[in-house]
């Protein structure tokens, strides 16, 4: 497919990001006509966007692309991981037009339709050495007409509060109670045509913006999945007398969610729990470990992560912007995996209660299959509970 390029109407589509220590990268408008502020990441995955597009851990950020070629498979809603998109700005070296069998609409057209604001023209490269060195920062993407100056757009990115004591898993939540895939069709993606086996266990799961490849998962490995808003009471999930309990990945500051985390000690020692990543943080502060927010996050499909039970290495994919410090954890948590690149707690379990939880995102499988064992785990896990 040959690409064109119409350099007036991309001189037209003037926008800019602003960051909070008063760079300013310009470039053009390639999503939606407006303007928003947000904590500006950069992810190092050479694919994947749709899945970053509609992971609702990214509420409240501007998502940075290090790979510099955009779009070049289009948009599929068959790979969609949630309802919509919730993160607050996309950001882009280059953006291209679709060249793939399923793609069904282009990226640009997808993202207006969506209303999430995207620029293109920036040098991804030189943004993420600023965020290397000095650390996540907050920033204004001005997508819009409005007319601004750059000292405007530095002065508004200054202004927001930024995430830190932010609740956003409320925002992003269910609103109802639902079960997942009852009619076990949804349960299917690309590259997975088995069938699923017969249910085994009954879970209850948090939605603190729960993706559907977990969901997918759960059921792949025999659990029936009734998802719930992020504010229900652990008596009312006891009383579903589930099999087990599942705490969902999230965006934002997990000291934040503080219903939660009274919820997971309520549910300690009486149901087995699996936690992912907002969900290991709420479990790591609920057994008394402190959090504290990493130098410019965990964001793509390549990171190194070593089980400490044999030594072996998991190429994860990660999302998230705070960790529990291991130091903090009391002597009935075992630290169960870490970061190789920053060793950071990856996972914990607890030695008395049947919980375990993991930072990463062993559903995603980016390109490896490597952690999907953890949902046999939980599976096991209820086993034993049972008997």
């Amino acid at each position: 497919m040959t690409q064109t390029y119409d350099w007036e109407a991309r001189r037209a589509c003037k926008a800019f990001l602003a960051l909070e220590n008063g760079t300013v990268l310009p470039g053009y408008s390639v999503g939606a006509a407006v303007d928003r502020e947000g904590e500006v990441v950069f992810n190092t995955g050479m694919t994947g966007y749709e899945e970053v597009l509609t992971d609702p851990s990214y509420a409240g950020q501007l998502v940075t692309m290090t790979y510099p070629e955009i779009g070049n498979y289009g948009f599929n809603r068959e790979d969609m991981e949630s309802r919509t998109m919730f993160l607050n700005g996309f950001i882009v070296h280059n953006m291209n037009e679709p060249s793939n069998f399923r793609s069904e609409a282009s990226l640009p057209s997808v993202l207006k339709q969506y209303n999430i604001p995207a620029i293109a023209g920036i040098d991804t490269r030189y943004l993420t050495t600023i965020l290397r060195s000095s650390g996540t920062l907050k920033g204004y993407l001005h997508c819009s007409d409005l007319e601004m100056s750059h000292e405007e757009g530095v002065a508004k990115a200054r202004e927001w509060c930024g995430l830190d004591n932010q609740d956003y898993a409320s925002k992003v939540s269910c609103t109802e109670k639902y079960v997942w895939d009852a009619d076990d069709k949804q349960s299917f993606g690309f590259g997975w045509n088995k069938p699923v086996p017969e249910v085994e266990f009954n879970v209850v799961a948090y939605d603190f913006g729960i993706k559907y490849n977990i969901l997918r998962r759960m059921r792949q490995h025999g659990m029936r999945v009734t998802v719930v808003p992020a504010k229900t009471g652990a008596e009312e999930v006891l009383a579903m007398n589930p099999d087990g309990v599942f705490l969902s990945n999230g965006p934002a500051d997990p000291a934040a969610v503080t219903y939660a985390i009274d919820a997971a000690k309520a549910l300690l020692g009486k149901v087995p729990v699996m936690g992912i990543c907002l969900g290991h943080q709420i479990l790591g502060l609920a057994c008394g470990g402190e959090r504290f927010r990493l130098k410019f996050g965990h964001h793509g499909c390549n990171h190194p992560v070593s089980r400490l039970s044999d030594g072996k290495v998991e190429i994860t994919s990660q999302n998230h912007n705070f960790g529990i410090a291991a130091e903090s954890l009391p002597d009935d948590v075992e630290v169960t995996h870490i970061n190789l690149n920053d060793n950071t707690v990856e996972g914990l379990r607890h030695k008395v209660y049947p919980m375990f939880a993991v930072q990463y995102h062993p559903e995603a499988a980016p390109g490896p299959n490597d952690p999907t064992y953890l949902f046999e785990e939980f599976a096991e896990l209820m086993r034993r509970f049972k008997k």
